[in-house]
């Protein structure tokens, strides 16, 4: 098989609708929208969820419970099998390192370790968080796991009550 030879499978492309464009091609005049109303005029639609003015389903439903996606702590992930590869042994690996080698990406609440591969090399690796077999496997090719303390937002704002910049501002 050759570039010259590749062809969509058939069925698959269609050919783009064409209105306004007379009567015999069954999509003039109107160009489908039907006589007057609404949705036959320019800019005519309802936004969604609309209902005419009748009571919206979405607010006719009550509303319970609490959703925590937006204050759920997001880790990003990077397992023992891909440390093995990308860095040499005895390499003190934390977060600085894993963004150079754009292992971490984005934003997140901390870096997690979990176990997928096996390891041969010894490392120094520090992250928030690390699964119970990571940790093994670290510990048992003669690395070591430093795990990182991390500030809560709570956390931080009470470290700001108790430092004696903020107990100067009080006086």
């Amino acid at each position: 098989m050759r570039l010259h030879n590749l062809a969509p499978r058939p069925g698959a492309k269609h050919r783009r609708k064409r209105l306004g464009i007379g009567e015999s091609s069954g999509h003039g005049k109107t160009s489908g929208r039907g006589h007057k109303g609404q949705r036959a005029r320019s800019g005519g639609s309802v936004r969604l969820g609309f209902e005419g003015g009748q009571m919206p389903l979405i607010r006719r439903l009550p509303k319970r419970g609490f959703n925590n996606t937006d204050f759920k702590p997001v880790y990003a992930v990077i397992n023992l099998d891909t440390l093995e590869e990308r860095f040499e042994a005895g390499a003190k690996i934390d977060e600085k390192a894993l963004r150079s080698l754009r292992l971490v990406h984005g934003r997140n609440d901390g870096i997690k370790l979990l176990a997928r591969g096996a390891v041969t090399k010894s490392f120094t690796v520090e992250v928030d968080k690390a699964s119970a077999a990571a940790r093994e496997k670290l510990e048992k090719a003669g690395g070591t796991l430093v795990l990182r303390e991390r500030q809560t937002k709570i956390a931080v704002r009470a470290l700001l009550k108790e430092s004696p910049r903020s107990a100067v501002k009080a006086a």
